[in-house]
């Protein structure tokens, strides 16, 4: 009889221990569950009021909004009636030093960790009491991981071509003492953006152009104590690397912006042109750091059959807050439709390059604009 009883009172000692775990379970999932939806409304926040970014905040809208469907099954409302703030020993508990949240950079990174972290917590959970939802939180943390990185490429790329409002591209069919006269020309107007661009040219003028560009731009920011001028080659991704560019500009028929990205790294500026809204979005998903939206006119350069239009270029910089630049034909006669419709960045080649006097036309066309850029990046918070 006495081993009967010593039996029962193990197994409800292990009952009782089952209990309490599942109890603490339980417990980690809603912590979980309202840490994750807390840090991915701050996300949305951030996306929609302080960068005004309509297509990441909708994503994180719709994460927000799958968390919310994913809390409200019957089988994780446990969490909720096993809710225990009082008992909570974390409550208590409390670290000497946190990081410095002084930019919303770091406030969105914080958040995007939080995020992450707890629907991590929320995955592994849930496979011991509710199986049937651990897929959908496997799933969202995967997007939380990406919404994180578009969010802080944004960011970081307003602060790298803050104020900066005007690229100008060149050819390379001057000879090199025409070159390197008319940098010198842009440099001293105030361009701090140079694209290189000829399609026809062999890689080795290419390569020894941009390295040209890229030395002038390094003396002339030395000796003027102004910051350097950025230097971009078109398509070009190994030539802007081995030469020393700070970037490169893609088209739809170059090598995809997520490939770009694995030989170039990230610290490189990686442009892409956009024909429609949907191009734009994909770029951004794909990790552009800013667009060329166009062609907003004809261009002595190529041939279009389809020009953009208001409505496109509107959509492109309601949507999104990748910075972008208008491209296309550009000249000081017609840059006030653009300026018009919100551009205040601009990618110009033959109105300037060509131009009697190129220092010259750079002042007459920033003079046009109503007023010098300002950093559209969000304030400190």
């Amino acid at each position: 009889m006495a081993s009967l009883e010593g039996e029962n009172s193990e197994m409800e000692e292990m009952k009782s221990e089952r209990n309490g775990a599942a109890v603490g379970i339980w417990r980690t999932l809603d912590a979980s569950a309202n840490r994750s939806a807390e840090a991915v409304r701050v996300l949305e926040d951030i996306l929609r009021f302080g960068l005004n970014d309509a297509f990441l905040s909708q994503e994180a809208k719709a994460i927000r909004h799958e968390l919310a469907v994913a809390f409200a099954r019957d089988d994780l409302q446990a969490r909720i009636r096993l809710r225990d703030v009082s008992g909570d020993v974390g409550v208590r508990n409390k670290v000497d030093k946190t990081p410095l949240r002084t930019e919303i950079k770091h406030v969105f990174a914080a958040n995007a960790a939080r995020a992450s972290q707890s629907i991590r917590s929320l995955e592994e959970c849930s496979r011991l009491v509710a199986p049937a939802v651990t897929a959908i939180f496997e799933r969202l943390r995967y997007r939380i991981y990406s919404l994180e990185r578009m969010g802080v490429a944004i960011i970081a790329s307003h602060e790298n071509l803050t104020n900066i409002n005007l690229c100008v591209l060149l050819n390379l069919d001057q000879s090199e003492i025409e070159f390197q006269s008319l940098v010198n020309q842009l440099l001293v107007a105030g361009v701090r953006m140079i694209q290189l661009r000829d399609k026809k040219v062999e890689t080795t003028r290419l390569c020894c152009r941009t390295q040209i560009v890229v030395e002038q731009a390094r003396d002339y920011a030395k000796s003027t104590m102004e910051e350097k001028c950025i230097v971009v080659v078109n398509d070009r991704v190994d030539v802007a690397v081995a030469a020393g560019a700070d970037g490169v500009h893609l088209g739809e028929s170059d090598l995809p912006v997520s490939l770009a990205r694995k030989v170039c790294g990230h610290e490189f500026l990686i442009g892409r042109t956009a024909h429609s809204t949907q191009e734009a979005k994909q770029a951004v998903l794909a990790g552009a750091d800013y667009l060329g939206v166009g062609p907003c006119f004809p261009t002595k350069t190529k041939k279009f059959e389809d020009f953009a239009t208001d409505t496109f270029l509107r959509e492109v910089l309601e949507e999104i807050h990748l910075p972008t630049f208008a491209i296309g034909g550009i000249t000081c006669d017609n840059i006030d439709r653009l300026i018009q419709l919100g551009f205040n960045r601009f990618a110009v080649a033959s109105s300037i390059t060509d131009a009697a006097y190129p220092g010259e036309e750079v002042r007459r066309m920033c003079s046009l604009l109503s007023a010098p850029i300002e950093d559209q990046s969000p304030k400190n918070s």
